[in-house]
């Protein structure tokens, strides 16, 4: 039977430790804000702006919610970012993504300050992360990261199979397995022979975006299965891009889906958040 990776408990021991720490700053005089900004009403991007706004709270980090209309120009938000960039108080920005189309996210992803950008995705902050310089990690690699390491998971000297080479999740966490000293292969929706590939992983790290994708022939016995994906299927319940019932014999450890990989997100968030604080 596979070990489930708890991602809800692990998570939860993260942000009692943040959360600590933000008290030893706040004791030195030391504080900051997170800046939270929607653009629409995305019911998803909705729920994770109440959930970033949840964890501010129980840290101790003061958090601004701006919630803009759908019909905001790009000229707007730009203008927004310019101003928190320079209030010395807003520690990090945080621009919820997707934005409406008509709103270019490259363009807003490099407005923000790399000193404030504690989601990870300015250039300078991917820059930084690939020749290995201190920097803010993208949250849902670097949670990855801490999942498996604090679930006893040997990283170094293991072949890690990653499906998916989004900026978001799948090409950084390439580097930080790498970083890791894992040896790491990248597969992708143009990758001959996929099953056989992700047959050879001994840790297999699933972003594909496609739900329930991927089933026991995509896996070796004993190695260690992270599912990134969250979708609903046809009755509406969550699940992810990996066939749980079908990997799970087969795996040493696996994460499920909820419970797994999400909660890591947020976790990774605020310790970029406590980061910038400890950092001014």
């Amino acid at each position: 039977m596979a070990k489930i990776i708890d991602g809800k408990k692990i998570s939860q021991q993260m942000k009692d430790e943040l959360k600590e720490k933000a008290e030893r700053l706040k004791e030195k005089g030391k504080t900051g804000a997170l800046a939270v900004i929607q653009v629409g009403q995305d019911p998803a991007s909705s729920v994770y702006v109440r959930n970033k706004k949840n964890a501010c709270a129980y840290i101790g980090i003061e958090s601004l919610a701006y919630e803009l209309p759908e019909e905001t120009t790009e000229e707007e938000l730009l203008k927004l970012i310019d101003e928190l960039n320079g209030k010395e108080q807003v520690k990090g920005i945080l621009v919820q993504l997707p934005l409406p189309k008509h709103i270019c996210e490259d363009k807003v992803i490099r407005a923000i300050s790399p000193k404030k950008d504690v989601d990870g995705f300015h250039p300078q902050s991917v820059g930084a992360m690939t020749i290995g310089e201190p920097g803010f990690l993208p949250c849902t690699p670097a949670g990855i990261i801490q999942l498996l390491k604090r679930s006893d998971v040997e990283i170094g000297g293991k072949h890690c199979v990653i499906i998916g080479r989004s900026n978001i999740v799948g090409k950084p966490m390439a580097i930080l397995m790498l970083r890791e000293n894992a040896t790491v292969t990248v597969t992708h929706s143009k990758t001959k022979n996929l099953k056989e590939i992700c047959r050879q992983a001994d840790i297999l790290i699933v972003a594909m975006g496609k739900p329930q994708f991927i089933g026991a022939e995509y896996v070796k016995e004993g190695a260690v299965v992270i599912d990134v994906g969250i979708h609903r299927d046809e009755n509406n319940k969550l699940c992810g891009d990996v066939k749980f019932a079908e990997a799970e014999p087969l795996a040493s450890a696996i994460t499920p889906v909820p419970g797994g990989v999400g909660p890591m997100t947020i976790a990774m968030l605020m310790n970029n958040c406590v980061q910038s604080i400890e950092e001014e």
